[in-house]
């Protein structure tokens, strides 16, 4: 259980500063949210992403078997990292919105 939390916690704080950070540099605010379910797959499926442009039929039909066999916590954890860039594309809207420019 406490793994859970803490894991919780990191993966929103990692993805809240990757997306951040994206958002400060490209100025594009929902960027990461679009580019996370990319991000997931790559994190749950064991194919190299190579496999993807040589085989993409038979890779993509293997990646999204697998996403569909992860368990609750997997996607609990998952979730708290897309809820880490969603979080901050708040934040810049409303940083912008009160007239901070980031770069």
């Amino acid at each position: 259980m406490i793994q859970l939390i803490v894991s919780v916690i990191l993966f929103f704080v990692i993805f809240f500063g990757i997306a951040f950070i994206l958002n400060m540099l490209l100025r594009r605010t929902w960027l990461m949210a679009f580019i996370y379910p990319f991000i997931v797959l790559l994190i749950v499926d064991k194919i190299s992403l190579g496999n993807y442009f040589s085989s993409p039929g038979e890779s993509f039909s293997k990646a999204f078997s697998e996403l569909m066999s992860i368990n609750t916590w997997d996607i609990v954890i998952l979730s708290s990292g897309f809820l880490g860039t969603i979080v901050s594309g708040i934040v810049i809207k409303m940083l912008r919105k009160n007239g901070y420019q980031m770069f």
